[in-house]
Formats: C-alpha cells, sequence, structure tokens
C-alpha cells in the first residue's frame, strides 16, 4: 500500500480528511455516503478515528478495512495507547495489516473517563505516544504519523514542552504530523517554526493543518472544548448572531474555514486535514472555493 508520506510533503499542497466511526446503522450509511462523495475529490489520504481505550476498534478496523478493498481511497487507521497492553496493541496493528492497511496515526490518546481525568497507562502498555510509533515501526512496513497541537496539549505545561514531546515522536520514526483543529493561523506557524529550529531533519517534517469547517453553533463549542482549541472572539459572536438559522450558521463555517485555509497555504503549509463530522458538503465547498477539486467535481453536494 502506498504511504502516506509518498502523497504529502511535495511542491504542491494536499488535503485529507478524517471521519469516525459511527454508533449505528443509520450513523454508518451517513459515514458512507460522505465517504463516496468525497472519494471523487482525490484527497490525499483519509483517516478513521479510534475511540478511547479502544471503544471503537472493532468498528474501526472493519470500515479501514473496507475503505482499503473497496475505494480507490488511502486510508490511514488511528491507533491509541489508551487502555491496551503491548499484546493487545501487536494484535491491533496486525489487524490493520490484515485488511490491507499500511498507515496508522499513533495517538497517546484521551483517558477513558474524559480530558479532565488523570491519565493511566495501562500496567503492561505504553507511556507515551513515541513509544507507540516505536511499537509500530518495529511490527512492519509502516508509514506512521503523529498527532501536534497549535495550541499545546491540555496536559502541557508550557509550548516548550509540547514541541518536545512532538520532536520526540518525530524522532521515534514518526513520518509526518496532522494538528489539533485550530482557529488562529499565528498558532500554526508558531509551532512550525519551533520544530523547524529544532534542527534540519525537523524542519523538512510537514505538518498538516487541521481544519474543521462549523456546521452547528452548539457543536463548535463542544469541540472546542473537547480539544482545548480557541475560537476567537469575531468568529464566535458571527456564529451566535444566527446560531437558530442552520444554514447561516455552515455558511458562515465555510467562510471562515476558506479563509484560515487560503492563509495557510499562502504560509506554505504543505496541506489542509478536514474533520469532516461524517458529511462532506461543507468541505467539498471549501475545497471548491481554493480551486482543490479536481475539474469534473462540483462543490456543492449533500
Amino acid at each position: 500500500m502506498t504511504a502516506v508520506s509518498d502523497r504529502i510533503g511535495g511542491d504542491r499542497p494536499v488535503f485529507s480528511v478524517e471521519f469516525f466511526p459511527p454508533r449505528d446503522d443509520a450513523g454508518e450509511s451517513a459515514l458512507w455516503r460522505a465517504v463516496r462523495e468525497l472519494e471523487s475529490t482525490d484527497p490525499a489520504f483519509v483517516s478513521v478515528t479510534y475511540g478511547a481505550g479502544g471503544s471503537s476498534r472493532d468498528r474501526t478496523v472493519r470500515i479501514t478495512g473496507r475503505i482499503a478493498q473497496e475505494t480507490t481511497l488511502l486510508p490511514m487507521a488511528h491507533l491509541t495507547a489508551v487502555g491496551h497492553s503491548v499484546a493487545e496493541l501487536r494484535h491491533v496493528i496486525g489487524c490493520y495489516a490484515a485488511v490491507g492497511v499500511r498507515n496508522v496515526l499513533a495517538l497517546r490518546g484521551d483517558p477513558q473517563g474524559g480530558l479532565r481525568e488523570e491519565w493511566v497507562a495501562h500496567p503492561r502498555g505504553v507511556s507515551y505516544a513515541a513509544d507507540l510509533v516505536r511499537l509500530v515501526r518495529g511490527l512492519g512496513d509502516f508509514c506512521v504519523g503523529v498527532a501536534a497541537f497549535p495550541e499545546g496539549h491540555p496536559r502541557s505545561p508550557d509550548l516548550d514542552t509540547d514541541v518536545a514531546h512532538l520532536v520526540a515522536k518525530l524522532r521515534a520514526g514518526a513520518r509526518f504530523a496532522v494538528t489539533q483543529m485550530f482557529f488562529r493561523i499565528e498558532d500554526y506557524l508558531r509551532l512550525r517554526d519551533r520544530v523547524a529550529a529544532c534542527g534540519a531533519d525537523m524542519a523538512r517534517v510537514p505538518i498538516l493543518a487541521g481544519i474543521m469547517p462549523i456546521t452547528s453553533a452548539k457543536g463548535i463549542e463542544r469541540m472546542a472544548e473537547l480539544s482545548g482549541a480557541v475560537i476567537p472572539a469575531a468568529v464566535r459572536d458571527r456564529v451566535q448572531a444566527v446560531a437558530d438559522d442552520p444554514a447561516a450558521v455552515r455558511e458562515i463555517g465555510v467562510d471562515v474555514a476558506t479563509a484560515l485555509a487560503e492563509r495557510l497555504l499562502a504560509e506554505g503549509a504543505p496541506g489542509l486535514h478536514f474533520y469532516t463530522l461524517n458529511r462532506s458538503r461543507s468541505t467539498r465547498e471549501v475545497l471548491g472555493r481554493l480551486g482543490l477539486l479536481p475539474v469534473h467535481v462540483p462543490s456543492a453536494g449533500r
């Protein structure tokens, strides 16, 4: 299987999209509609998330495998260390390999009880994402990516510590990074510059910028709370002014995401990673405005 690293970091900016495993059959139908609609946009890869403590492990493996086997898309599977022994992690990695998936995003993961709970390593597991990177790389020909946090991980005491953890993950064998969603370009640029200052090898690592187009007022507040992302006051005020009009909120979301994406690309970001919430319309509209859609693909959709 093609490595994600072969599709990013070149002379032209790329984009990727992210899905999460649905909870029921109706959600899975919506997911597959989005997969098929976004397939025609030719993303560099698509990622499938993995619930805390492996809560969606089997569904994630199955969906990622189906994408690999039934579509033209390149899937990247998430893998979290929380709640798993090394033996269990080896098993999951083997399951991914068995369905033809060789691209993995290695994450320490959030505590099973929520972000505010203490993170406790499994007694026979690993403690850091860098350890997980080494584990995956040691089990075969896998391309491994890691998470990056433009505003700092909620558990990091400061940005310097956070960058040090990211660099440790990259030097453990990760070949690229994908950021958490953010709204302020200066946070991304600061992160990129701090990583690049750690050495020429780090300056060459692609750091994809995570973007989540706003689709609902309550939804974006919830996602910001979970991720620790700061919503600029100007954006929050625009959304709250039309909070009862879903169409207007979504249009603002497309405007805000497009403006951020344009600035990121102008500043040399190697790629954009869209958090789709298993819907395709807003992402496709942003891509259309950016001129990143293939000529035969309309920007409007579901």
